[in-house]
């Protein structure tokens, strides 16, 4: 088992609350362009030819079709030399990230482990297609969210680093999100939707909890459960499951099942800041409700469809924070 200090620094990081509307009355572009600079490194050195342009957005029309007039207005929003490849989250370079989650009873619970500093931390309530409140990355991709149907949804990576062509997931949540009321719904247009690395998603609605392993190198499939780490199918190798606990960690949510505090603490909760690897929030989604709660050790954020609030906090991430 990785050693953990005992005196792990506690890190700042800010969160921002924005109601970005349907993206077409310039506060969803004032957010999105402030974060410009970084986000456009994401792309891959193809997707900046016209070639890889024209194949980004053949395959976002092909795959996200409900989308295409939303991507039209935001990247008209956005007006950035290769702001549309962007958005269409067809032509990213791929990242690796860690995360817990357990869906069940109308609830779903997740831990989203990263680097701090590479994270958006914006909760964004939107109107594109339908209302969407979640955890937004890549100017529109979401972390986890959920609908006003009902409908909550979480991603984990996979643990397998395998790639293929495809979209980069939080643009497959946001859809599913736009255009999905149920976890069966959302799962059947899983199914045929390329994915680009090996991911783990997590679907609940009011009848039905399910997590499913997708990647561009299987079909998907559904987990005995509705639980997920880092890893799928396959077992991870020693080195990977000492440095990344994966496997201890679904075995801990599943015997914890979906409890906040368990969360908050070991092994659920990592302290690997500078490894990528440290809990940068905890969200409890009610989507029956409308409802969500973010947790960080000291402190809690709720937002909801009926009660959005935008404004920004700093928390504090770590041990006895």
């Amino acid at each position: 088992m990785r050693e953990e200090a005992a005196d792990v620094s506690q890190q700042q990081m800010t969160f921002r609350a924005v109601d970005v509307g349907d993206g077409g009355d310039g506060r969803w572009a004032a957010h999105t362009q402030a974060l410009w600079p970084v986000v456009r490194g994401w792309m891959t050195e193809e997707s900046r030819t016209p070639e890889g342009a024209d194949r980004a957005r053949t395959l976002f029309e092909a795959h996200l079709p409900e989308l295409a007039p939303v991507l039209d207005r935001l990247a008209g929003q956005l007006d950035r030399p290769g702001g549309e490849t962007f958005l269409t989250h067809a032509a990213l370079r791929p990242f690796f990230s860690g995360c817990t989650q357990i869906g069940g009873n109308g609830t779903l619970l997740r831990n989203y482990d990263f680097s701090p500093g590479e994270c958006e931390g914006t909760i964004a309530s939107s109107r594109f297609l339908r209302p969407v409140i979640g955890m937004q990355e890549g100017g529109w991709g979401l972390l986890d969210g959920m609908n006003d149907a009902g409908l909550a949804v979480s991603l984990t990576f996979g643990g397998r680093f395998v790639q293929g062509p495809g979209f980069a997931i939080p643009l497959v949540l946001r859809y599913l999100l736009e255009t999905c009321t149920t976890v069966e719904q959302a799962i059947g247009k899983l199914r045929s939707i390329p994915i680009g690395i090996a991911q783990n998603v997590t679907l609940v609605d009011p009848d039905r909890a399910a997590t499913v392993l997708v990647g561009p190198d299987i079909p998907l499939t559904e987990a005995p459960d509705a639980c997920a780490a880092n890893h799928q199918h396959l077992p991870v190798p020693d080195e990977q499951e000492r440095f990344t606990r994966t496997q201890e960690r679904l075995a801990a949510v599943r015997a914890a099942g979906a409890d906040v505090a368990a969360m908050l603490k070991p092994p659920l909760y990592q302290l690997a800041y500078d490894e990528g690897l440290g809990t940068v929030y905890t969200a409890d989604y009610r989507p029956s409700e409308g409802r969500v709660t973010y947790y960080w050790p000291a402190e809690t954020w709720e937002q909801s469809f009926t009660a959005f609030a935008p404004g920004s906090r700093t928390m504090t991430l770590g041990r006895g924070a």
